[in-house]
């Protein structure tokens, strides 16, 4: 029982870091296609920001969105494959 609480906790905090993940990402993007269209307007203050938090901060946080959806891709596929293995026995 203890150990079945312990892991939706664990299911639960991840969760919740996976989805602020997300909204940082959209965030993000949405701050980037802002950034374009200032540069385009001639203001280049925010295309620099872009450039300077890119490598340290969203990059991550694009791995960190993508690898959370291939494990979780993964596992659905697994947990759907067990089943119907349980199922023919």
């Amino acid at each position: 029982m203890i150990k079945e609480n312990n892991q939706n906790k664990l299911k639960q905090i991840i969760d919740n870091l996976l989805l602020i993940n997300l909204f940082l990402v959209i965030f993000f993007s949405i701050f980037f296609i802002f950034a374009i269209i200032m540069q385009l307007n001639g203001i280049s203050i925010f295309i620099k920001f872009i450039q300077i938090v890119w490598n340290p901060l969203v990059v991550p946080l694009i791995t960190i969105l993508i690898i959370g959806a291939l494990v979780n891709g993964i596992n659905s596929w697994w947990r759907r494959k067990l089943l119907s293995q349980e199922e023919d026995i």
